[in-house]
């Protein structure tokens, strides 16, 4: 149960946060920060996060998948799993100067480090760590 729930929450997380991108009152303009070919919401959401209108995208459908996963623990042990390699994969390019804008797509550097990284390693404790009841009947 613990494993949907996690799904529950973090896809109305990721839902709001990717709504939130929206709003251009919550975007602070970017001042020096990398060039990206998608323009279309650059700026900074509450002034931290790096973002623009794929990245939201990308935060609204991860944000879908997880309120769709919670109907089952198997497709929410799934969705865990996958946000895990996801975000981390999207840490480590987030890292690297020459991925870190996705080729010039989705801005994933600065905070956005750190916050893929601890939503990879939440994704993976559920995903990976937790062993419930649900497993042997799903």
């Amino acid at each position: 149960m613990k494993t949907r729930y996690f799904a529950l929450v973090a896809g109305i997380v990721f839902l709001v946060i990717g709504l939130l991108g929206f709003v251009p009152n919550l975007l602070a303009l970017p001042a020096s920060a990398p060039e990206l070919a998608v323009k279309t919401g650059y700026g900074y959401l509450f002034g931290l996060f790096p973002v623009n209108v794929l990245h939201n995208i990308v935060r609204l459908v991860v944000g879908i998948l997880g309120i769709v996963a919670y109907r089952k623990f198997v497709h929410a042990r799934l969705f865990a799993r996958g946000m895990a390699i996801f975000y981390g994969i999207v840490t480590v390019l987030g890292l690297i100067p020459a991925t870190a804008t996705l080729f010039g797509l989705i801005p994933i550097f600065g905070h956005n480090i750190w916050l893929h990284a601890l939503a990879a390693v939440i994704s993976a404790y559920f995903g990976y760590m937790i062993w419930e009841r649900e497993l042997q009947t799903a």
